[in-house]
């Protein structure tokens, strides 16, 4: 059926890619006009010497003649929780930064994404901003936020280098609440492959299923448009070709490459394409109540959901199942779909993910209030699931339920 319902595609982020491209960093500062850069982090990318890979940068530019680092921030937690975001935002107030540096995975860069906007609103508590969970700005309402910002995404996953999306932990009520705004974004994405290498496997998989679930997500959408659909199946593709190698060999840069333009390519067609998104949903609620990490979540609750709400799934059951390679001789949709849920079970299975949340000691007696986690999540306005299934996934993925 052919849309022509108002929609809109808004890619304003500047993406550099390639092996050493964040020897750019002070170059692409400098020409958005920044004097005082914050490089914001966390501890485990400090350990890992990624933090001074960056920020030697630096060092290398003559100084009067680019950017200079001013600071580095590295008390950012796992869910950029709002508390991370306000100490931040202080912080760069405090050092007069005129630019931000945002390298990371999803929780950073969606962290210095709270910073930008409490620094253009003049917010000490990003809670305020999103008293209800949600708070979805549109342009023309939306306007630019002039604050030099860079991301540089060490995991590829949440693409959030290049979303209009913040997702920030509200730690008061346990809830994963959500920014949307255009000008959020960050004004230029740097892949730089070579800071992916030192990921271990298992955050490589499950940052990977983040990715994938997001690719997956836009396609299926009911506002999905054949903008979203090319970045949306060329994402799945990629995956399904690198991320074992990638897993497999961490040091492996092409498949590092391909993963992150995956991850990047996969956001953006879930970003637009933004409307039923059931996957998430879990994942969020589930994280939020947990604190699973959010793209562990998604890879246990992908193959799960695509099974209990098939209908979601069908109208594009053939094209998914082409872009996962799977090798299905039928124009039947309802093989098309078990052929390509089979296959994400295999990948799930071969990159050494769980299908459950043994781990996390989940219970028979948590299903209510994860129910009313799910029921409440932001994510559920434009789909809300009846309580009988938000059940009904639940006992597939708490291992202890099953009698």
């Amino acid at each position: 059926m052919m849309k022509t319902s108002l929609s809109q595609f808004m890619l304003r982020t500047g993406i550099y890619s390639g092996s050493n491209s964040r020897a750019m960093i002070p170059d692409l500062f400098r020409g958005l006009g920044a004097k005082r850069v914050v490089l914001f982090s966390d501890r485990g990318l400090e350990k890992a010497g990624v933090v001074e890979k960056v920020a030697q940068i630096f060092d290398l530019t003559p100084h009067g003649v680019g950017p200079e680092l001013v600071g580095v921030y590295l008390d950012i937690n796992q869910d950029a929780e709002s508390e991370c975001v306000n100490k931040a935002t202080k912080y760069a107030r405090e050092v007069g930064a005129d630019a931000l540096l945002a390298v990371g995975g999803g929780s950073v860069l969606d962290a210095v994404k709270g910073v930008k906007y409490s620094l253009f609103k003049g917010l000490t508590d990003i809670k305020e901003a999103i008293p209800g969970g949600f708070l979805y700005e549109q342009f023309p309402e939306a306007t630019y936020m002039p604050i030099p910002h860079i991301s540089v995404p060490t995991t590829a996953g949440t693409g959030s280098e290049v979303s209009p999306i913040a997702v920030i932990y509200n730690e008061e009520i346990h809830m994963k609440t959500n920014i949307i705004n255009p000008f959020i974004s960050a004004d230029m994405a740097v892949l730089d492959p070579d800071l992916t290498v030192g990921l271990p496997p298992f955050i490589t998989a499950f940052t990977g299923f983040d990715a994938l679930t997001h690719a997956i997500e836009a396609l299926a959408s009911p506002k999905a448009t054949s903008l979203t659909d090319s970045f949306a199946l060329q994402s799945i593709r990629l995956i399904e070709k690198y991320l074992p190698a990638a897993v497999e060999n961490g040091s492996d840069v092409e498949a590092r490459m391909e993963m992150l333009q995956a991850s990047l390519m996969g956001i953006t067609g879930f970003s637009f394409a933004l409307n039923a998104i059931p996957v998430h949903n879990f994942a969020h609620a589930y994280g939020a109540l947990f604190r699973i990490p959010h793209g562990l979540a998604n890879a246990v609750f992908l193959p799960v959901v695509m099974e209990c709400i098939p209908d979601l799934y069908l109208p594009k059951a053939k094209e998914l199942a082409e872009a996962l390679n799977v090798d299905v001789k039928s124009d039947d949709p309802k093989v098309l779909l078990a052929g390509a849920i089979e296959k994400i079970r295999l990948l799930q299975y071969k990159l050494g993910l769980p299908s459950d949340f043994a781990a996390y000691n989940i219970g028979e007696e948590h299903l209510d209030v994860t129910i009313q986690a799910v029921a409440g999540d932001p994510a559920a306005v434009s789909f809300p699931m009846p309580k009988e299934l938000i059940r009904a996934i639940g006992e597939r993925v708490v291992p202890v339920v099953v009698k």
